[in-house]
């Protein structure tokens, strides 16, 4: 029996890669995935299957160890934000995974790319997309770059951006773009053609359009989906002032994608969006019952986000601007200034109530204090092109490493007892605020909580300051209306069993 091939995938802590790694081991694929921070993926349902390596693209030497005895190598990174040098960045990862998936002797490259006018100038993510395809096209490997356009699926940008839009707008001003044409395609059809570009035949080295059934105006998706979400259909006027940055700044406000997401999503969007070839068909089969058309994608991804069933999703982007470094331990303060928010709280309420409230807040939960406050911090970042408080969170229940909550990322977890926040509101600092449950010995519990903030010059000294009697009010409000959540939990379930 031959031993199963070794496939490497990049970006698998992003919306694609997550759900692919899960499907090529169920295809007999054995998978190796390289990730800059490995307890992002500490407690995905897939972590104990893969072997995880610590690396960046933008590291010969990681790039180089983890490519050792792949026979795949999957390219599905893309920066998504709003960093000036961000097409010299990606330049130089493609030409990096060009050198190595060469000397390791990779037999075949797949890379996820969008598609794109073959005349015309293109936005700059566009071509940047065009630039790292041809990079790796050139590689000597055999390479498949797939070109998608609008992906939809449940938790996917381009769904969410066509969802708010639908939902908050009886009436849509909209720019010109909305009447141009789009061929969306739905999220397991990528992966089908993912999957199965791996057995693409050797001499294969070119680009794909992938598409699916349907080439829909913009304006026409928007009126599918509010038919598909019970909704009415929504008048659209199309407005030629609305540039794409302006465009940008209308989706940021109207909508929890955030600025920095939306820029490149709109840019893509000047153009007609359809594919040019079907070429793909003639090595890989369409999907059992063929490819899924709009309107039955979005009826699927409406089902899976009100079953909370959703794998992956836009919130897990991480935004260029937002912090990324971990809380350093405290005894890694020497010689910081910092400030420290701390709370604690006895109730007899059962730790594992305390708990289900720790791990439940934000969201539709909201933060159990003074909710004005919280949104007018929300729509305050908004305006400056945070990702504000409407990201929500991805499972209504449960919380994972790396997850998106609110304006909030999830550092760690210890489930059952441990909750770390690291902010990503634009904020002239850092800030992490901390939730702690612990057992007592008469049955009952403790609630720790603890805001952290590290100011940034003299202007994070006076934003502290300024919103220190806030905190007063939040931070308390805050501590009082968990403990007594989690009490009325557990005395609500009593009566009920």
């Amino acid at each position: 029996m031959e031993p199963a091939r070794r496939a490497l995938v990049t970006g698998a802590t992003g919306y694609i890669g997550g759900r692919l790694v899960p499907r090529l081991l169920d295809a007999g694929f054995t998978v190796r995935v390289l990730v800059r921070n490995p307890d992002k993926l500490r407690d995905v349902p897939w972590a104990d299957r893969v072997e995880i390596v610590e690396g960046d693209l933008g590291d010969p030497a990681s790039l180089e160890r983890a490519c050792v005895d792949v026979q795949v190598f999957y390219y599905l990174v893309h920066s998504m934000g709003g960093r000036q040098d961000f097409e010299e960045t990606e330049r130089e990862s493609a030409q990096n995974v060009a050198t190595a998936v060469a000397a390791a002797g990779v037999s075949r490259v797949v890379y996820l790319g969008g598609l794109h006018p073959d005349e015309g100038e293109l936005s700059p993510h566009l071509r940047s997309r065009v630039q790292v395809g041809r990079i790796l096209l050139d590689s000597g490997v055999p390479t498949a770059a797939l070109q998608a356009g609008v992906v939809i699926g449940s938790g996917s940008t381009s769904f969410e951006m066509i969802r708010h839009l639908t939902e908050v707008l009886p009436y849509m001003p909209a720019p010109k773009w909305v009447r141009n044409f789009i061929q969306p395609i739905a999220v397991r059809d990528v992966l089908h053609y993912l999957v199965h570009a791996a057995d693409l035949p050797p001499e294969v080295n070119r680009t794909f359009d992938i598409g699916g059934p349907d080439v829909l105006r913009y304006g026409q998706m928007m009126n599918g989906y509010a038919l598909e979400a019970g909704l009415k259909q929504r008048p659209i006027a199309a407005l030629p002032v609305l540039t794409p940055w302006l465009a940008s700044q209308w989706v940021n406000l109207v909508t929890p994608i955030p600025r920095a997401l939306a820029m490149p999503i709109i840019a893509s969007l000047q153009f007609d969006c359809v594919t040019h070839e079907h070429d793909i068909r003639s090595y890989i089969d369409d999907p059992e019952g063929g490819l899924t058309p709009y309107r039955r994608a979005v009826r699927l991804a409406l089902e899976k986000t009100k079953g909370g069933a959703v794998e992956t999703s836009w919130q897990g982007a991480f935004v260029d601007g937002s912090v990324s470094d971990p809380l350093p331990s405290d005894p890694d303060w020497a010689g910081h200034t910092v400030y420290l928010d701390v709370k604690k709280r006895r109730t007899a309420a059962r730790v594992d109530d305390l708990w289900k409230v720790i791990e439940g807040i934000g969201g539709q939960n909201g933060w159990y204090s003074f909710p004005l406050a919280w949104a007018v911090r929300g729509w305050m970042d908004k305006l400056v092109g945070g990702v504000g408080l409407r990201r929500g969170r991805r499972s209504a229940t449960e919380l994972h490493t790396g997850d998106a909550l609110d304006f909030w990322r999830v550092e760690q977890i210890d489930r059952g007892s441990f909750l770390r926040l690291r902010a990503e509101m634009r904020v002239p600092g850092r800030a992490w605020l901390e939730m702690r449950a612990s057992a007592t010995d008469d049955g009952g519990s403790v609630y720790d909580q603890r805001a952290v903030f590290f100011p940034r010059g003299l202007g994070g000294r006076l934003y502290w300051f300024a919103i220190l009697p806030f905190h007063g009010v939040i931070f308390n409000g805050m501590a009082n209306r968990i403990t007594a959540t989690a009490l009325a939990t557990g005395e609500a379930e009593k009566v009920s069993g």
